[in-house]
């Protein structure tokens, strides 16, 4: 790639002491040991020196950042799944290659999901709230605090990925009914394994499902995907979970249904112009209609480590001249 004995590796955030230790053994690598968020002056100037680029979920790294890459800029091993925020084809039309960290996260962010399926209806976040705050508690009443039922609802996860299958497979052992949309039907194993229903038209299952979680990816095509009409569809007693990307969801339409009392409740992980939050979303969460958390469904430190050893492994399989195992084809963004 160069004359350095090691690769130039520039890597945009903090990570795990354990992978950081690791890549500076390995490469040449530049670590921000401030865990500041790179500018995009400091991104192009990372292209233009290194081998590689270490870039986040939260990275922009777009066609114009891309332009300034220097002529031994080969690599962009993104420590996330998502890669929403490259521009792969602008990249591979470069002759740069982009690689991600698929599969670690699925039982963490699955284990997220349904802590809000357990939270939003059970109004765990409102009763956790009463005692540290001080508030007066007058002891157990029979009409007090009450939520709604987890056992016997009916579930609609909206993509039956890897994390789809395994939020339903905690659900099912929580007695949900399980029903799914997707661009594919699954395998008949895993719809036999999880007892689910599918529904090829995602406005029919909306329409008479009481929780529905988000697990899809985004993409140009599921951009709002659950739009104001498609909120509409929902029953007025039905809760809504969201750990998988905030634009997948109108806020603006979900802000206005909650407010309306179209929908029981929301709990989301990801927000559409995060790390901003929409302040209605923070009122409604004060108000009891919203568990909002700071996106970490996949924060686990064991997530963490085992997705730099995901981007260690995709460096030095690409250093060594072979094809890295999670690379990203442009024509299946």
């Amino acid at each position: 790639m160069t004359g350095r004995k090691k690769p130039l590796v520039v890597i945009t955030r903090k990570l795990p002491d354990l992978i950081e230790t690791r890549m500076r053994e390995l490469f040449d690598a530049r670590l921000n040991v401030e865990d500041r968020p790179m500018s995009r002056a400091e991104l192009m100037e990372a292209v233009r020196q290194a081998d590689v680029l270490v870039p986040t979920v939260a990275d922009t790294i777009d066609a114009s950042v891309i332009a300034e890459a220097g002529e031994n800029f080969k690599l962009i091993a993104n420590f996330g799944n998502g890669t929403e925020k490259i521009d792969v084809a602008a990249a591979s039309a470069r002759g740069i290659t982009v690689t991600n960290t698929p599969g670690v996260l699925t039982e963490d962010t699955a284990d997220m999901t349904m802590a809000l399926i357990l939270s939003v209806p059970r109004r765990l976040t409102e009763g956790a709230s009463i005692l540290p705050e001080g508030r007066k508690w007058a002891g157990w009443s029979p009409t007090w605090m009450l939520g709604r039922r987890i056992w016997g609802k009916r579930l609609g996860i909206v993509g039956m990925g890897r994390i789809g299958a395994a939020v339903a497979r905690r659900a099912k052992a929580f007695g949900l009914s399980i029903h799914y949309h997707n661009r594919h039907r699954v395998m008949g194993a895993l719809e036999d394994e999880l007892e689910a229903t599918y529904w090829e038209s995602l406005d029919q299952m909306l329409a008479r499902m009481d929780i529905i979680s988000v697990n899809c990816p985004s993409t140009p095509a599921t951009y709002h995907l659950l739009s104001a009409r498609r909120l509409a569809l929902m029953q007025p007693s039905a809760y809504l979970v969201n750990t998988a990307r905030g634009d997948l969801i109108d806020e603006e339409a979900l802000v206005k249904a909650l407010d309306g009392g179209k929908l029981a409740g929301v709990g989301l992980d990801v927000y559409e112009n995060e790390p901003a939050v929409n302040p209605e979303l923070i009122r409604l969460a004060t108000s009891g209609k919203a568990v909002l958390l700071p996106h970490m469904g996949s924060a686990t430190l064991e997530g963490r480590i085992d997705m730099g050893e995901k981007v260690i492994i995709n460096i030095r399989a690409f250093c060594d001249g072979h094809r890295p195992p999670d690379r990203v084809i442009p024509t299946r963004v």
